[in-house]
């Protein structure tokens, strides 16, 4: 399993380059609302930036929360996104324990794939896809914990 990890967020400046280019390589738009990874500050430019990414819960919260199976639980955390079945209703976001499923304006779930592509856009080298053996288990749902999410299958 794939996983996109966030090792060097000290060396993070904020510029947002990541999250465009999830927006604009994964989802053909750019726009700050349909990014799968989000920086947000740690409190101030002095403080640093976190990275918000799925941890890959398992059970997945989201998933147990969605009314039409869009969200699916994956093999060992996280979850499959098929978006044609998803009605906009906000479930999935109002149960992430990271607050890592964000909305767009529509309502429109948008949530990391850990397909790395954003990794060779940070200019400080912060983020990593990295090759995941640990069951999920393992990887419970904290700030410091980064894991996966599967592509939209439909």
């Amino acid at each position: 399993m794939k996983m996109l990890t966030t090792p060097r967020m000290e060396r993070c400046i904020g510029c947002h380059a990541c999250s465009l280019a999830c927006a604009r390589l994964v989802h053909g738009r750019i726009s700050w609302d349909t990014a799968g990874i989000r920086i947000k500050s740690s409190g101030g430019l002095s403080t640093g930036f976190e990275a918000r990414v799925c941890v890959a819960c398992d059970p997945a919260y989201c998933a147990q929360a969605c009314p039409t199976g869009a969200m699916t639980q994956r093999r060992g955390g996280g979850v499959i996104v098929k978006k044609k079945l998803c009605i906009r209703c906000g479930e999935c976001a109002r149960a992430c324990p990271v607050d890592a499923i964000h909305l767009d304006q529509t309502g429109q779930p948008f949530v990391c794939i850990h397909c790395g592509r954003c990794v060779s856009f940070c200019p400080h080298d912060c983020l990593e896809l990295v090759d995941v053996d640990t069951p999920a288990k393992e990887n419970a749902p904290g700030p410091d914990r980064d894991s996966a999410t599967e592509k939209e299958t439909s």
